[in-house]
């Protein structure tokens, strides 16, 4: 049974509100996948914060008209699914992980902040590391220079105190002859 124009218009309005917010838009073809396949899916892009839906073209022309995801509406043809991301690369990276493991899925095209990306395009976008990853490795170049710091003044503290522990006998030595 079809949508009927009220329940169409919300859907118009829902995926509007996610492409307005959005980064980047994939879409693919997913022709012959099982519903069990659809759902792990589903589970990954909700794990990383992907707006994964399955929709009529014709709803999904309307709800990207007007943004910068309208050049997208030359590629909509034919059974799609719609990866909707904040994150640049999050919605590439579902798609494109998935791609690999079920050939089923067919990556048809993408955006990315507002440029028109093609299959290999998208799966070049999803190999570039997360946000997150790619935080940990700028803080980890800024941390090295101040833990290289530390290890060089703790390593010349050991060295210090290695040899302070033999003079210190030798004093002792000579003072313990002078004494008796």
């Amino acid at each position: 049974m079809g949508l009927n124009l009220n329940d169409k218009k919300a859907v118009v309005a829902e995926v509007s509100a996610k492409v307005a917010s959005a980064q980047t838009v994939v879409i693919a073809e997913y022709r012959g996948i099982q519903v069990a396949h659809l759902t792990q899916l589903r589970a990954k892009a909700r794990n990383q914060g992907v707006y994964l839906r399955v929709l009529k073209n014709t709803l999904a022309r309307r709800a990207v008209e007007g943004t910068q995801f309208a050049n997208l509406a030359d590629s909509m043809t034919g059974p799609l699914i719609y990866s909707i991301s904040d994150d640049a690369v999050a919605a590439a990276k579902v798609i494109a992980d998935f791609a690999k493991t079920n050939d089923k899925l067919v990556i048809t095209a993408g955006n990315y902040a507002g440029k028109q990306l093609d299959k290999a395009a998208v799966v070049a976008l999803a190999s570039i590391p997360s946000r997150d990853v790619l935080i940990a490795q700028l803080l980890g170049v800024m941390l090295a220079p101040v833990s290289g710091f530390a290890r060089g003044l703790a390593a010349l503290a050991a060295k210090k105190s290695e040899g302070s522990a033999p003079v210190a006998e030798e004093v002792a030595a000579e003072e313990a002859p002078a004494a008796a």
